[in-house]
């Protein structure tokens, strides 16, 4: 990446700024199964995710969104939360892509039902 781009967006990884911040500062404690990089400062008093490719926070698992905010102590790489058997797995936020959840009666469905909860008003 240019250093231009990397300059002026952060879209697309991490600034310059963030780059040095973290190399100065960062203690790396964690990778997420997208290739994310989770730091904290040395205090622990700052925690952030460098996060690979396109920076969309629905792309942070439960597990690292809460170490995120504080709500646990440790990493899930030092102290990996339980989870259950009727969990499902993490997935990004699929609005506006084609994997989008589309309801039944829903134009953009691939195969739309028809809707039987009302009538269509027909002119004379």
């Amino acid at each position: 990446m240019s250093l231009l781009a990397r300059v002026l967006t952060w879209w697309n990884g991490q600034t310059l700024n963030t780059s040095v911040w973290t190399r100065l500062y960062g203690e790396k404690v964690g990778e997420d199964d997208q290739g994310n990089i989770y730091y904290q400062s040395n205090g622990g008093k700052r925690r952030w995710v460098i996060y690979n490719g396109e920076s969309e926070a629905s792309r942070v698992g439960p597990d690292w969104h809460g170490w995120l905010h504080f709500t646990y102590d440790e990493p899930p790489t030092w102290a990996p939360l339980e989870h259950r058997q009727w969990e499902k797995p993490h997935r990004e936020n699929e609005t506006g892509t084609v994997e989008a959840y589309r309801p039944a009666s829903s134009l953009y469905r691939a195969e739309p039902l028809p809707r039987r909860d009302y009538d269509a008003w027909q002119p004379e």
